[in-house]
């Protein structure tokens, strides 16, 4: 196919300005499909694009992506973007350390590779010695390492990895002695840990597929218990339930071995949870929950008394104490109740807990007794994200600190005194101090009260006109906390501002929070997004002509339902992997699991009709002249398949009734996200920001 950018000047963009063009879109493939929902037909013309396997989608994505790099790199701005993002990006990066049976771990970064090194220390602070570095798995760095997993002897490490960015899984097992990996191998695991029992580990897995790996349903997730230096066809099936075959299944097992926990989730925003007292050879499961609407989480196992994390009773969480004698929920005492904020977290270190509570969605922890008493707040360094690191008979506790210029800091933390000091601090290559953060608070359609962080040079002269680069999520009870990425510092360094809104639909007050944008809510949360933009341009920090809006998978719907309901409004739009078909997206992969918040166009009529109402695949109307937009997915997206990008893209192509580009980049070798290695999140954010700031004329 001949792919050409026809411009009505030159192929020469100046950087003050976009000149004017017109594009030839690739033809994508097309039938004539409608479906039938409750007596109504909706036609879906690109429906040959869900299959990614066919010569024709192939050939479609194949000219995309050439029109897209044949746009993309000839922007000005891109090289230089290039350079400063490797620049800032280009710092040593510490996580807190850990210890496991005597020995010290730590991840490490040198700079700018791809995957972080697992590293041990003889002594806290001593040599680094390398343990296991992803970057040997692959020559360029699209194997992640998802998790590890110490034996209970301390023996072996069982380490989780996922290829391309998908989420199907491998489990291998290091020998920690002689450094060497052993035979086993295990693949087709998901969502999966590997919970140790005696000489062998439990991991959760689905059948092999037999259709495309990457879009096909998956259904029945099983427990398997893998016994060290066997092969995987000899696994002892552990536990399944057809019955049920929406359902995620894991198993937890404490490091004394005297406790098993099984968690039970995926229908529902949270999980149920059974548990069996491995002391007892005849004990089974018992179950001490029965609702998967609300979640239930061990944090510890003292004894007999489990510390379990939950919001049952409690929509802002609290913390309560079971029995193993008495398991059922009924049994529960109440240990910590239900504050003014939401607990977001609980960490057990010397003794004591660390409570991390979230305060108009930044961390404020305190420190406090195993028998629920506040001993007091724990000082932190300013507004921004706490993660703490500790064990409960160990001395020595750590958190890793960030916010919007602050890059992850490593404090160790003495719970006598409630003091802390730098452990490690990054070095970093451009100046915090020029940049400040402000929280505000706005109103959203309804009248809701709705919190937003703005970051941005102290320079800023507030004329209108400044690019702003406004990011939102708003779903699956998950909150945008202040946090660092390097990615943002070129931008800012600009003069753009970056703006972190938190939607309902998150959980930064609770449950009631997460509720008011899910299912017939959903609404609100594209009211909020949208009043955020308007706020902005109310108090001068720019207008619809420098503002763009950005969001990924759950944040890439929000964009595109945005985008299809106020076109007007936005410049520039970027829908990252976005779940952009509300009415298929429960039928690939585990998009079912995705109910609790949306709902399915199969529920009711009625949901069907609301769903329908913002889809924004269903919500493109020929003729409209909508912003400048560069989507983005990856080919081995395992999470939202490219499918939903694929038709997005191709249904606004045809649509697109001004000269703005309708783009799609299509990442290969990588996924949803997550394990993406360094130098591919470099040349895609220097393709976006490149992109944002062309079409804002800068």
């Amino acid at each position: 196919m001949n792919i050409r950018l026809l411009l009505t000047s030159t192929l020469t963009m100046t950087a003050s300005c976009m000149i004017a063009q017109s594009f030839h879109y690739p033809k994508a493939p097309q039938d004539n499909t409608v479906d039938t929902y409750f007596g109504t037909q909706i036609a879906d013309p690109y429906r040959p694009l869900e299959d990614d396997n066919s010569a024709e989608t192939e050939r479609w994505v194949t000219a995309e992506n050439a029109l897209t790099r044949h746009y993309l790199d000839q922007l000005p701005q891109r090289p230089k973007l290039m350079k400063r993002l490797k620049e800032v990006a280009n710092y040593e990066k510490v996580s807190t350390p850990f210890k496991r049976h005597g020995t010290w771990y730590v991840y490490k970064n040198n700079g700018l590779q791809n995957q972080s090194v697992l590293y041990k220390m003889d002594k806290l602070g001593g040599t680094l010695h390398e343990v296991l570095d992803p970057n040997k798995l692959s020559s360029d760095g699209t194997v992640a390492l998802k998790s590890v997993s110490f034996s209970h002897n301390g023996r072996y490490m069982a380490y989780i990895v996922s290829r391309n960015g998908s989420d199907w899984q491998e489990i291998y097992v290091k020998d920690l002695e002689t450094g060497q990996d052993l035979t086993d191998h295990i693949e087709w695991a998901k969502f999966s840990n590997a919970a140790w029992r005696g000489d062998g580990f439990y991991y959760s897995a689905y059948d092999a597929p037999t259709g495309h790996a990457f879009t096909s349903k998956n259904e029945v997730h099983k427990i398997y218990y893998h016994k060290l230096g066997t092969p995987q066809s000899e696994d002892e099936l552990f536990y399944q339930n057809p019955a049920f075959p929406l359902r995620f299944y894991d198993v937890i097992v404490n490091k004394e071995e005297t406790v098993m926990y099984l968690t039970e989730s995926g229908e529902g925003s949270g999980n149920n949870l059974y548990v069996r007292d491995l002391r007892r050879p005849d004990a089974q499961f018992v179950q001490m929950t029965n609702d998967m609407n609300l979640q239930y989480s061990p944090v510890q196992t003292v004894g007999d008394s489990i510390y379990i994390f939950t919001n049952s009773g409690a929509q802002k969480n609290r913390l309560m104490l079971a029995n193993l004698a008495k398991p059922g929920i009924k049994d529960w005492k109440v240990l910590v109740p239900e504050a003014e904020y939401v607990l977001d977290d609980v960490t057990f270190t010397h003794g004591k807990m660390v409570l991390n509570y979230s305060k108009d969605a930044s961390s404020h922890c305190y420190l406090y007794t195993l028998e629920g008493r506040n001993i007091g707040e724990i000082k932190l360094p300013s507004v921004g994200s706490v993660s703490f690191s500790g064990e409960r008979n160990e001395p020595e506790c750590f958190f890793s600190f960030s916010s919007f210029t602050v890059p992850g800091t490593v404090y160790q933390f003495d719970t006598d005194s409630r003091t802390s000091r730098v452990y490690s601090q990054p070095k970093v290559n451009f100046k915090p101090n020029d940049f400040v953060t402000k929280q505000v608070f706005y109103a959203s359609k309804d009248g809701t009260r709705v919190p937003m962080f703005l970051t941005y040079r102290k320079d800023l002269k507030l004329n209108g006109k400044n690019p702003v680069y406004l990011y939102g999520y708003g779903g699956f009870n998950v909150a945008l906390p202040p946090y660092f990425s390097s990615m943002r510092i070129p931008f800012m360094e600009q003069g753009g501002i970056y703006v972190q809104v938190n939607l309902r639909g998150g959980s930064e007050y609770g449950e009631a929070w997460h509720k008011a944008g899910t299912k017939m809510q959903k609404q609100n949360v594209f009211d909020d997004f949208i009043a955020a933009a308007e706020w902005l341009i109310a108090n001068k920090y720019t207008d619809k002509k420098h503002l763009a809006i950005v969001g990924g998978s759950n944040g890439g719907l929000l964009v595109g339902a945005c985008l299809t309901q106020r076109p007007d409004l936005f410049q520039v739009c970027i829908p990252q992997v976005g779940v952009l078909d509300m009415l298929r997206y429960h039928k690939f992969t585990i998009g079912w699991n995705w109910a609790p918040d949306y709902g399915t166009s199969a529920d009711s009529k009625e949901m069907f009709n609301y769903l329908r109402g913002y889809s924004p695949l269903h919500n493109l109307k020929k003729g409209v002249s909508y912003p400048a937009t560069l989507i983005t997915t990856a080919d081995h997206d395992d999470r939202v398949v490219p499918a939903h990008s694929f038709k997005f893209a191709a249904t606004m192509q045809e649509c697109q009734g001004g000269k703005a580009p309708v783009l799609i980049r299509i990442d290969s070798k990588a996924g949803h996200g997550g394990g993406k290695p360094l130098s591919k999140q470099i040349e895609e954010q220097a393709d976006i920001y490149s992109f944002i700031l062309a079409n804002m004329g800068k």
